[in-house]
């Protein structure tokens, strides 16, 4: 069993219903903040925090979305990661995850609210086990798919890129 396996395996990893990848979600706060608490763009109370494990393997890839939180990326250990950002001014970047700081790799990302973000193994990369965290927690209904033709119109720099990593 190769060690992707081994890893999905031991952590209990399932594929992920709508981004793509692995992931296990490994802390939710008991605590939570009523919606009156919370920026309007909440329409119901959300835990404090969450945090989940996340895995690339070369035949997946997180599909481009967005989520209403920030969200802060953890590399652990692997091959890097090729993450794209989309701001909402219409700029954009690519960044690296991986555990090579001298050569420009970041062991962690953080992507601010609103910003489209996708990413997978760089070019003959084996696997990555990242780590997610947000505050306030994860829920569905604040993850929205890309929609491919919109944001390569909104971003003609990351045409390549967004077709590269849209289902």
């Amino acid at each position: 069993m190769d060690t992707a396996n081994k890893i999905i395996k031991t952590l209990k990893l399932k594929p992920h219903p709508k981004e793509g990848g692995y992931f296990r979600e490994i802390y939710r706060s008991a605590e939570s903040l009523k919606p009156g608490a919370l920026p309007k763009r909440y329409k119901k109370g959300k835990s404090l925090a969450t945090a989940i494990y996340y895995l690339l393997t070369p035949g997946t890839f997180s599909s481009v979305h967005k989520l209403s939180s920030d969200e802060i990326f953890h590399f652990y250990f692997g091959d890097p990661v090729e993450m794209l950002l989309l701001f909402p001014d219409g700029s954009g970047k690519a960044v690296t995850l991986g555990g090579n700081v001298l050569k420009g790799m970041f062991p962690q990302v953080i992507v601010k609210k609103n910003t489209w973000q996708g990413s997978r193994l760089v070019k003959g990369g084996k696997f990555a086990l990242l780590g997610t965290t947000m505050s306030p927690g994860f829920d569905y209904e604040d993850y929205e798919d890309g929609k491919k033709e919109a944001l390569i119109k909104k971003y003609p720099k990351f045409k390549k890129m967004i077709s590269a990593l849209m289902r």
